[in-house]
């Protein structure tokens, strides 16, 4: 048998249907025990790992209310401690379901807001 070359085996590639090439390349996978996917498999894991570590990465965090529950003026009041706004602008704050009490903070400023909320009552995350 002649050696072909690459642009000739590309040639009698082109010929063939989907359905032919995919019964080739699974025979070629096989006769050889190689994977067509391995290279995708490996990028494929390298993305978890560099999002992992953009998440330890993380050095500020948003404190978000998300309900006053039912004591509400406790939150109010754990708010302006927590801020420097007035009663009406901290009202409408708590009123205000998703508001930001704190923006780009530490996370041990945003755990300790986070539990002085919670502990006044309202339901809080921290992003």
């Amino acid at each position: 048998m002649a050696k072909l070359t690459q642009d000739e085996l590309l040639a009698q590639f082109e010929e063939l249907t989907l359905i032919e090439l995919a019964a080739f390349v699974k025979a070629f996978e096989e006769k050889f025990d190689v994977t067509a996917a391995a290279p995708v498999a490996i990028a494929a894991a390298g993305v978890p790992g560099a999002a992992a570590e953009a998440v330890e990465e993380q050095d500020e965090f948003d404190v978000i209310l998300e309900g006053a529950g039912d004591k509400k003026i406790q939150v109010i009041k754990e708010v302006r401690t927590l801020t420097s706004l007035g009663l009406k602008e901290a009202k409408d704050l708590v009123d205000t379901a998703g508001a930001k009490v704190l923006e780009k903070v530490a996370k041990d400023v945003a755990e300790k807001a986070k539990a002085a909320l919670e502990g006044a009552g309202a339901k809080v995350t921290v992003k």
